[in-house]
């Protein structure tokens, strides 16, 4: 087949090739030319049921028939999308690319059927919207997924080519019916707009595929210099998610800063920042007084600004409330509302604990007061978070340690915040059973699997 030739180094090297099947016209012909170039055996088909329609069931026998027509083995995967997303095409294709992910192992390579026609309609589309030089790119050829890598060989290719070698090979092919529902603005785009501009200029097309390309060049380029920014701007990993330096951003052009806040939400973050949300970080956050702690949240994650730096969030940290719990201290705490507390044994300076003791943990509620061992005084436990330069977004999530109360007349005590500090009378003197704590949020700075 047209174009799998051209791909033939990369096909040759994966350990497994995978198509993503669905049943119609496009994957029938990905996956009925990969099987004569590549051989059955070297093939493996992957259905996915999202369960949106009565014919679904239908079409997943359809998709077992040709495969053991064609001798290659069919994974077929049935999946739930959420009904109630704002968009039920995003949803699926969501749900789609992580069972590419869970699917693929190191080495492994998925084949996917988007042509020509596919690209013009993206690039239509998110011109409509607005995109900048990455939206309008388009498709991708190729790119990462999972531990493996997503290819689109037939993306050159316009689909009359494929109705061509589907006629000519007599294929068998299903029609999904919403395809054709025009009230969706990607099959107005097809069945529209497409026609009209393809009756004024046939390869309209191949047209919109070169600037995609162009702007696919022009997209490198802001990369490499967002990336040669983030050395300047000193990214830091933080307790929760990233930082750079905020003076260094400052001193760029507002195009660059935009430039880079793309790049940057790009490298942690699972979806991009739209238009608005990056020029909201430009016109608020950035020139924020030194006093306020201004919020841009996007889908994908958030900005904050704080003590002379720029924070990137993942999105989601926030989704459950802080719970107040018994710990044991020889086992690691995972913490309802985030994080993991865990109390390693040291040599050193660290919290004196009893052997087999229990603990409480619980969060800020206001007015609590502290001795930090070492210190003078008490003071406010506000005051000392300020002090200590907990990140404020933070300072109702740390962990408060209290020993409880051995008697009903004994009130529990606070021996330690987080791992910020012991309070005064339960630090591990020379020779004591001490315990370092650490307060572990990096499971949350994790792209979430939406």
């Amino acid at each position: 087949m047209l174009q799998l030739q051209l791909h033939e180094s990369v096909l040759d090297r994966a350990r497994q090739v995978y198509i993503g099947y669905s049943g119609g016209l496009d994957s029938h012909v990905l996956l009925h030319s990969a099987v004569a170039v590549l051989g059955a055996e070297r093939v493996t088909a992957v259905h996915i049921n999202h369960q949106l329609c009565e014919q679904a069931g239908a079409w997943a026998e359809h998709c077992s028939e040709v495969c053991g027509g064609l001798g290659v083995y069919l994974q077929v995967h049935v999946v739930d999308v959420c009904q109630q997303a704002s968009s039920i095409e995003n949803a699926a294709r969501q749900v789609r690319y992580q069972v590419f992910e869970q699917v693929l192992a190191e080495g492994d390579v998925l084949l996917l059927a988007h042509h020509q026609d596919d690209q013009a309609e993206t690039v239509l589309y998110r011109l409509l919207r607005s995109s900048g030089p990455r939206g309008l790119a388009g498709i991708p050829l190729t790119r990462a997924v999972g531990r493996g890598s997503l290819l689109r060989p037939l993306l050159q290719l316009p689909r009359s080519e494929l109705s061509g070698y589907a006629s000519e090979h007599q294929l068998q092919w299903i029609e999904d019916p919403s395809n054709v529902d025009v009230k969706h603005d990607r099959n107005y785009l097809r069945h529209q707009v497409a026609p009209a501009l393809r009756h004024r200029w046939p390869d309209f097309s191949a047209r919109i595929a070169a600037s995609a390309s162009l702007c696919q060049q022009a997209e490198v380029l802001n990369r490499d210099l967002a990336a040669i920014d983030l050395t300047a701007l000193a990214e830091t990993p933080e307790r929760l998610g990233w930082s750079v330096d905020l003076s260094v951003l400052l001193a760029l052009s507002p195009l660059r800063q935009a430039n880079f806040l793309r790049y940057w939400a790009s490298l942690h973050c699972r979806s991009a920042p739209g238009h608005h949300s990056v020029m909201a970080v430009l016109d608020s956050v950035l020139v924020a007084r030194q006093d306020r702690v201004p919020l841009v949240v996007w889908p994908g994650g958030e900005w904050r600004r704080f003590n002379g730096r720029l924070f990137l969030l993942p999105s989601g940290w926030r989704e459950s409330a802080p719970l107040a719990c018994e710990w044991q201290p020889d086992l690691p705490l995972k913490l309802v509302g985030g994080g993991t507390l865990v109390a390693s044994p040291a040599s050193g300076p660290g919290l004196k604990l009893l052997p087999g003791e229990r603990l409480l943990i619980k969060f800020r509620r206001g007015g609590e007061r502290c001795h930090p061992a070492g210190r003078v005084a008490r003071s406010s436990l506000k005051k000392l978070l300020q002090e200590y330069r907990l990140e404020p977004w933070l300072r109702d999530r740390i962990p408060l340690i209290y020993r409880p109360a051995s008697t009903d007349q004994e009130a529990e005590q606070l021996i330690a915040v987080g791992d910020l500090w012991v309070c005064q009378g339960f630090a591990a003197d020379e020779g004591d059973c001490a315990y370092r704590l650490r307060w572990d949020l990096a499971a949350l700075s994790r792209p979430p699997r939406c």
